[in-house]
């Protein structure tokens, strides 16, 4: 009896130990999800705007947790920009929808001047309402609206009031979307308008919008 109480005890005490590991690693990893990969760049640095550039007039800031906070304040869209522009390219980020108003992950794009005009690129979708006509993970702009949809059973994938993980893959003109660790959409596009261009978050026009991004790394596959 006593030694099998021995082996128990250990039992319960390897199993707690590597519970423990595995929580760590998955935070860790939650936390930093490409940080030490060979290629991965940090792009948003949970500070300040650094590398950034408002347009528009909608709300933007830097929150006490060091997430990106995006706040409709107008009748107008409203987008937060990188300075440099990309082409091939993967991007991660985290984002949380806090109220009505859908939002996206704009990409090879260009404004006019320093309007919110948007004259090229399209957007991967951010929608927190399931089962609408604008599914998280599809692709619409290029002045031709609707470009590419995910499947509908795609759409339960995504936390309506939580963080999400997305991973967007650009190469020449086929995107890659995974949300949550999911593919949700590989489309190859034939035609698109711009092949290259900022990044840019958005805030849809309307003021309903509320936005959280965070853990914004990028791996640049033309100027690695």
């Amino acid at each position: 009896m006593k030694s099998s109480s021995v082996v128990s005890f250990r039992t319960i005490a390897l199993l707690a130990v590597l519970m423990m590991l595995t929580t760590s690693l998955a935070f860790s990893q939650e936390n930093n999800p490409r940080k030490l990969q060979p290629g991965w760049v940090q792009l948003f640095n949970g500070k300040d705007f650094t590398n950034w550039r408002k347009v528009g007039a909608e709300k933007w800031i830097v929150d006490e947790n060091g997430a990106i906070y995006g706040e409709g304040i107008s009748d107008k869209y409203g987008y937060l920009a990188t300075e440099k522009s990309y082409r091939d390219f993967h991007l991660s980020l985290r984002y949380k929808c806090e109220a009505e108003g859908n939002s996206g992950v704009y990409i090879h794009t260009k404004f006019e001047g320093d309007t919110p005009k948007i004259i090229a690129g399209r957007q991967v979708e951010i929608d927190q309402t399931i089962g609408n006509n604008s599914p998280t993970g599809g692709i619409y702009g290029d002045s031709r609206k609707w470009v590419a949809w995910p499947a509908p059973e795609f759409a339960a994938v995504q936390r309506p009031y939580d963080w999400n993980d997305m991973l967007i893959q650009v190469e020449g003109n086929r995107y890659i979307v995974h949300l949550n660790g999911i593919e949700i959409l590989d489309f190859t596009y034939p035609n698109p308008i711009a092949e290259e261009g900022v990044i840019a978050l958005q805030l849809h026009s309307g003021g309903k919008g509320r936005m959280r991004f965070r853990d914004i790394y990028i791996r640049d596959l033309t100027n690695p």
